[in-house]
């Protein structure tokens, strides 16, 4: 596990946070529902080469988790801008999956932030998004926030595993839903879904352009959150590289080839 000892306060919340590694600076950016503990086995492997910033998203992890919190796509890059300040960072490498993508995006065109490298993945960032499950939860967040814990804890463990291609180990799964339980957790976890907002790329989406640094874009070729061809659309889009895809992979590369991910960085550094 990765240890988030520092913390942060950003426009009212508070941001867990943690570092690894010497070198030049690296932030990781994770998503939807996860933590920064999706890239337990990537991290320890970059950190020969670069200063590994990691944080949980406002609302997820080990952040602040409260009642009426925005925790939506329009204030992830701002909370990301905020961190990058308080670092000192001007140009980070940047690695993002899923939301993650998405914040690092809106950060470049929406927020003026500036990369050395930009690795992204199964990134949420074109339309349309968003399962029957989350249009489902966003009528009926209250239903839901109010279930009894062990309907909360199936629902979720299965929604969990959908991700992956691979079956979820049991060590992983536990990683993934641990932030998710309790009288804050469960709330929490229904809180994140309801406000997810297409609104929130389709007003970043006309922007795209190639990006002022390298761009990666990988993609699980068996992601079943957001096709193969939305990745393919966004590699022409903002990297002048053709998309990279990962066999045998799901939307959750960390678990099911985490060695691509690290196999990609170290080509990025180079």
């Amino acid at each position: 596990m990765l240890d988030l000892p520092e913390s942060t306060m950003v426009n009212g919340d508070t941001i867990r946070w943690g570092r690894m590694g010497t070198g030049p600076a690296l932030v990781a950016i994770h998503g939807t529902p996860f933590s920064s503990q999706v890239w337990r086995r990537i991290i320890p492997q970059l950190t020969h080469r670069w200063a590994v910033h990691y944080f949980d998203l406002v609302g997820y992890g080990l952040s602040e988790k409260r009642d009426g919190q925005d925790v939506s796509l329009g204030v992830q890059n701002h909370v990301l801008a905020a961190l990058l300040e308080e670092w000192g960072l001007e140009r980070p490498h940047v690695l993002a999956h899923d939301f993650g993508g998405a914040t690092a995006l809106r950060g470049y065109f929406l927020n003026g932030l500036r990369y050395a490298s930009l690795t992204i993945f199964d990134a949420v960032a074109l339309a349309p998004w968003g399962s029957p499950f989350v249009q489902h939860v966003r009528q009926h967040e209250a239903a839901f926030s109010g279930m009894p814990a062990y309907m909360h804890e199936a629902m979720l463990r299965a929604y969990l595993q959908t991700a992956a291609h691979q079956p979820l180990s049991e060590e992983a799964l536990e990683v993934y839903a641990a932030p998710w339980r309790g009288p804050v957790g469960q709330p929490a976890f229904y809180r994140q879904i309801a406000q997810m907002d297409q609104r929130f790329t389709d007003e970043v989406e006309p922007l795209y352009e190639l990006l002022e640094c390298p761009v990666t874009v990988l993609w699980g070729e068996r992601d079943e959150w957001i096709p193969l061809a939305k990745g393919e659309d966004l590699a022409g889009r903002i990297s002048g590289q053709p998309l990279i895809q990962v066999p045998e992979a799901g939307h959750l590369v960390q678990e099911d080839r985490p060695e691509t991910i690290v196999a990609a960085m170290l080509r990025q550094g180079a």
